[in-house]
């Protein structure tokens, strides 16, 4: 995607060869900085203090990661550190332990010399192959924005209102949810984007709002208690949200505020979808509600604040009264049953076991 008109992706292998560069997204919107991550520490610390985020992108940031520690030490006991130490930096997305697990799968058959060798390599096809599957999910959502264009006065756009970001700053390119709003937009489709903020960290706002301006896509920034009273008025045509985990039966695991989209999204018959990519869906996990770990964060994130003042200066205030408590769970499950469809990169499907099975027979 687009950075000051530059193709850019979220993670690559540094000139050098040394090392892994990153977008660090905790200096968005205000300031576009790159990190430099040359151990299996930058990489878990990338993970942990969300320089990196978005199921698909913490996967790939930890299959460089694991490349990272073979390179200084390729021995068994460094393998499964490695390993163990990426998987602890964040509980719910599943691209986590899906990528380790096949990143560790992959070399630990080998010869200690040709570890790293291998790692690098499989990385790399990590990376090529999330945004290969982003463009599945654009060209299985495209028909329905397309679809809904059709049916539209000729000029007025098709409205769409998606959470938190599952753009490309959430993947290595493309973004899930968005891509098939990037595929619309790129195929002169009006359309535009009610951007839900998404407190407590603001990822709509400052995510992919900023991603979507760069690449020139119409939106507007809403509060997240906003998004029923869109739906109400018929101004929400489509929601599209993203995914961090997704079980075998449906169930889908979303930053915060997703499943009060979905209900709002069922009162008022607006088609509410998810863009699941196959390596966020856990196989071993019928009910999402139950089995799937919600990450409880730094309540910080609640009671503070950071944006840019009138004078340029970055800060960080607070925003609660002195002495008050705060919860601040990361996610919450939105069940199969409020879900419309899933699109993956093997096309639509109903968010059901029968539904996936259908494009996924082969899964365990």
């Amino acid at each position: 995607m687009n950075v000051g008109g530059l193709p850019t992706r979220t993670l690559w292998l540094s000139i050098d060869g040394g090392a892994v560069e990153i977008i660090d997204q905790t200096g968005l919107p205000h300031a576009f900085v790159t990190a430099r991550l040359a151990s299996l520490e930058d990489a878990a610390h990338a993970i942990r203090a969300m320089q990196v985020r978005g199921a698909p992108l913490i996967g790939a940031t930890a299959a460089w990661g694991l490349w990272l520690a073979l390179r200084s030490d390729p021995c068994d006991a460094a393998l499964e550190r490695a390993h163990a130490t990426l998987l602890a930096t964040r509980p719910t997305a599943v691209n986590l332990r899906w990528a380790l697990d096949r990143m560790t799968a992959h070399v630990r058959p080998l010869p200690a010399s040709e570890r790293a060798a291998a790692a690098r390599a499989l990385a790399e096809k990590i990376c090529d192959e999330d945004v290969a599957l982003n463009r599945g999910i654009a060209a299985a959502g495209l028909p329905l924005i397309r679809a809904l264009a059709q049916r539209k006065t000729p000029g007025q756009p098709v409205n769409i209102l998606t959470h938190c970001n599952a753009g490309w700053l959430a993947t290595v390119d493309l973004g899930t949810a968005t891509a098939p709003i990037y595929a619309a937009h790129d195929a002169g489709l009006p359309i535009h984007v009610w951007v839900d903020e998404t407190r407590p960290r603001n990822q709509g706002a400052s995510l992919t709002a900023w991603e979507l301006a760069n690449h020139g896509v119409p939106h507007t920034v809403i509060t997240d208690n906003a998004g029923g009273h869109l739906m109400q008025h018929g101004q929400v045509d489509l929601v599209i949200v993203g995914t961090d985990r997704t079980t075998a039966t449906g169930d889908v695991c979303n930053k915060i505020g997703t499943y009060l989209k979905a209900l709002a999204a069922q009162d008022n018959g607006v088609p509410f979808y998810v863009a699941v990519p196959s390596p966020s869906i856990d196989w071993s996990l019928s009910d999402g509600r139950r089995e799937i770990p919600i990450e409880e964060r730094a309540g910080s994130e609640v009671a503070q604040i950071t944006g840019r003042l009138a004078n340029g200066t970055i800060a960080t205030v607070s925003l609660l009264p002195a002495g008050s408590t705060v919860a601040n769970p990361a996610f919450d499950v939105t069940p199969a049953r409020l879900i419309t469809g899933l699109i993956t990169e093997r096309g639509l499907c109903a968010a059901s076991a029968l539904g996936l099975r259908g494009l996924f027979p082969n899964r365990e």
